[in-house]
């Protein structure tokens, strides 16, 4: 058997792989380029992936002899998931070890969105910090505020764990009634209109992509924050640059974009009550290490035909 792993992941973990069959690993600090991928996919019985690979029915018509495709990641939205099942392909993700890093990178998010920690940063580097004023760059609260999550699966859950310690009022907008006894699950509408700060945490699916839009932002109140920790095609990034330019919203701050990396020159960019960063959620060594190793046991056991610790069934996908 033939492994591809797309990104470099730790010694021991390769060793593990190197058990069931032959790896090779993409140890560029740059997404494996299209053309590698397909070329040795062609040849792969496994591939342990990562979100930025586009495991779509092209490459799966060139892989023949692929029984099992890993992504270091819980989103498969870049797999065509029907696809690999169609195909006998087993799909294996990670979900759970990575929930509660996400959430506190969630929480951190809104903390700097209300209280515009962009902005001040730049006053202290652009040499712009003058004497204290009292209504200096006023934020808004956090504390005794109402946060609307939109998608409450294990990270909007873990979120509204979190928002109970700053006495938030929780609101929530998903398919399904699952969030916590303390949380109220609500029309989308209703969610826009009653929340302080709207954090979306909803995987991205053909009902999700581009949920975000201009009636969204103007249904928001002018003082509320909107995080995003979620996937970038949710939101409509024109409406959004729009809405924080106009001042329909009071701040922004985005761990996903579309496209990633989102281009200097995007009007995003510029606004200094949006602040963007590199879409780091799950980045803490811990939890990054638990992601690569969980991976690497999803593939192992596909190969071997066991049971997968974290398999997207074919009845579920």
């Amino acid at each position: 058997m033939r492994v591809y792993v797309t990104r470099a992941i730790p010694q021991r973990l390769c060793e593990n792989i190197a058990e069931v069959g032959e790896v090779q690993i993409w140890d560029e600090d740059v997404p494996v380029p299209r053309e590698i991928l397909l070329e040795k996919a062609a040849e792969a019985t496994g591939l342990l992936c990562m979100l930025t690979d586009e495991i779509d029915s092209e490459l799966l018509d060139a892989a023949p002899r692929l029984r099992v495709v890993s992504q270091m990641a819980v989103g498969v939205d870049n797999i065509d998931v029907p696809s690999c099942h169609s195909r006998g392909i087993r799909v294996g993700h990670t979900p759970d070890v990575l929930t509660e890093s996400v959430a506190d990178h969630a929480v951190a998010l809104m903390l700097a969105a209300a209280r515009r920690f962009r902005e001040g940063m730049a006053e202290v580097v652009e040499g712009r910090w003058g004497s204290w004023d009292p209504w200096h760059q006023l934020g808004v609260d956090v504390h005794g505020t109402t946060l609307g999550i939109v998608g409450m699966g294990r990270v909007g859950n873990a979120v509204a764990t979190r928002a109970a310690a700053f006495n938030m009022d929780v609101l929530y907008a998903s398919p399904r009634q699952s969030g916590p006894s303390s949380a109220r699950h609500v029309a989308l509408s209703e969610l826009l209109t009653a929340s302080d700060h709207v954090m979306v945490a909803a995987p991205l699916t053909p009902e999700t992509r581009g949920l975000f839009g201009v009636r969204e932002f103007r249904a928001m109140k002018p003082t509320a924050t909107f995080v995003n920790v979620a996937r970038g095609p949710i939101v409509n990034q024109a409406a959004l640059a729009e809405a924080l330019d106009a001042g329909e919203i009071f701040g922004a701050a985005l761990d996903v974009t579309d496209p990633e990396p989102l281009p200097p020159e995007h009007p995003l960019v510029g606004l200094r009550n949006c602040l963007i960063v590199p879409h780091i959620g799950s980045a803490t060594v811990r939890t990054r290490e638990a992601m690569a190793a969980l991976a690497t046991e999803n593939l192992i056991a596909g190969l071997r035909g066991g049971r997968m610790p974290s398999e997207i069934e074919p009845t579920t996908a």
